[in-house]
């Protein structure tokens, strides 16, 4: 729940304080009604108050309702210390009919701390959305498929905390639902990578929601080489947010405390063969060399992105710098293999990093610049690093 604004009691602007009645100042049923929104302010109501729900006619169909009850013995008005003005906006609910009644006819289950996080919950959200500029509209884009067994859950809640200060175009966006496709084999990335092939270039159709938006914000969990093909897909055609779900808190947002991260790039072997070179991502686990196939340990260059001052551990990624500073050092690793091996075919890849440094590295390709990324996949059921698909 985010902290509440911290408000002045509006009530009787006189400095003669009368004696309390029922009626409520202008000013604050004014500040009641625009902090609400003008709607239902019962959690998951949120009936819009100024028209008639079936007839849709303009008029005042509002009920403003006490939370701690204007005399003591109506409902929860020996809850706590009494406000010193019953009349208080910060004691009052906008409301509809249906919901008034409701939370007064049961006052042990609505209590006074129960309602009073209705209302902050409710205008921390109206406050939030009315503050949204026109320009930070954005597409959703949710990729999943089943980790193990189980399938990790999206909450749209937290979805929207996460993308804050932007928020959606709409509530669907583009689902890339991978779930049904079982297996770790050559059979089951081919047919994930064309799923994802296909729904992205429909994404991008014209007059579509991400047109429209200008910008996509992108929640995936997924086999580190579909990832990098679909960031790959989505390159570089509209402005793009990755986020992270973070293994401490379960969410999606990024934080802003903590040490940012450093890189480290290096060479580990030179190898025989100029022009087969290998680059390993030793960010959420350490790849030993061993642990590449025979042929990559016998013939290839080898090259390295690390933690720098650090061990490698899955829940190192923390904040949007980390995500940027990998970027750089990505491309100066990709320069530098370039500059050192000419115009090599491809790099095999093998990566031990978290989905959005994965979506960054395909994403990060400039065509006829960049060679393509033979990208593996750690099984060891399967006996360690096998090829899966080719970027």
């Amino acid at each position: 729940m985010k902290k509440q604004l911290e408000r002045k009691p509006i009530a009787n602007p006189s400095p003669v304080v009368p004696l309390q009645t029922r009626s409520i100042f202008p000013l604050a049923r004014l500040a009641l009604f625009v902090r609400a929104g003008g709607r239902c302010e019962f959690d998951g109501c949120n009936r819009y108050l100024l028209e008639h729900p079936v007839t849709l006619t303009e008029g005042n169909f509002a009920e403003v309702a006490h939370v701690v009850a204007f005399k003591p013995d109506g409902p929860r008005g020996k809850e706590g210390t009494r406000p010193k003005n019953i009349n208080d906006a910060n004691n009052l609910m906008l409301l509809c009919p249906q919901c008034h009644k409701l939370i007064d006819d049961h006052p042990a289950e609505y209590t006074r701390r129960t309602l009073e996080e209705y209302k902050e919950r409710h205008e921390n959200r109206i406050c939030h959305v009315t503050g949204l500029g026109p320009d930070q509209k954005t597409s959703l884009v949710v990729v999943k498929t089943s980790i193990g067994e189980q399938t990790v859950a999206f909450p749209f809640d937290q979805i929207i905390e996460a993308i804050s200060p932007r928020y959606p175009i709409s509530r669907q966006g583009t689902l890339v639902d991978l779930t049904q496709l079982r297996g770790e084999d050559k059979a089951f990335f081919e047919a994930a990578g064309n799923t994802i092939q296909q729904r992205v270039a429909r994404m991008f159709d014209p007059g579509g929601e991400i047109e429209r938006a200008g910008h996509i914000s992108l929640f995936a969990l997924a086999p580190m080489p579909l990832l990098v093909l679909l960031g790959k897909q989505l390159s570089n055609k509209v402005p793009l947010d990755i986020y992270q779900r973070h293994r401490d808190t379960e969410n999606w947002t990024w934080k802003k405390d903590g040490k940012r991260i450093a890189y480290e790039f290096r060479q580990l072997q030179s190898g025989t063969s100029g022009n087969r070179v290998a680059l390993i991502l030793s960010l959420s686990g350490t790849i030993p060399i061993k642990a590449l196939p025979e042929s990559i340990r016998a013939a290839a260059a080898i090259y390295e992105i690390t933690l720098q001052g650090q061990s490698p551990a899955p829940t190192f990624l923390r904040s949007r710098q980390d995500l940027e500073n990998f970027r750089i050092i990505y491309q100066e690793a990709l320069g530098t293999i370039t500059k050192n091996h000419g115009l090599v075919e491809a790099i095999e890849l093998f990566p031990a990093i978290p989905a959005p440094i994965a979506v960054l590295c395909g994403r990060e390709l400039l065509p006829k610049v960049h060679p393509r990324l033979r990208v593996y996949d750690y099984n060891k059921n399967n006996g360690g690093f096998t090829f899966a698909l080719e970027v």
